[in-house]
């Protein structure tokens, strides 16, 4: 499966907006990371905090709720709302 985004894309993204399942997402791991996964589901994290379960569309390479668990809803910052630059036939 390719990836749905590659190094030195340029994103439009709506901090404003809130997630539903499907979403691609900006958010900020633990360790300060700022991360673009797809949200699959809300779920809480372990300490019951409202969370989601984010996942990378490319499974073989990336970190994400599978190594970490679902990551705190507050720590989802954005939805991606489009791919701007390069522009490519498939969007996001």
């Amino acid at each position: 499966m390719t990836p749905t985004l590659r190094p030195g894309d340029r994103l439009l993204v709506d901090y404003r907006r809130t997630p539903v399942a499907g979403d691609l997402v900006l958010a900020r791991f633990p360790d300060g990371a700022l991360v673009v996964k797809r949200a699959v589901r809300a779920q809480p994290t372990a300490s019951g905090r409202s969370g989601w379960y984010l996942l990378s569309d490319n499974p073989d390479e990336g970190v994400d709720s599978r190594h970490r668990g679902p990551l705190p809803a507050d720590t989802v910052l954005a939805v991606v709302r489009r791919r701007v630059w390069p522009w490519r036939k498939r969007s996001v």
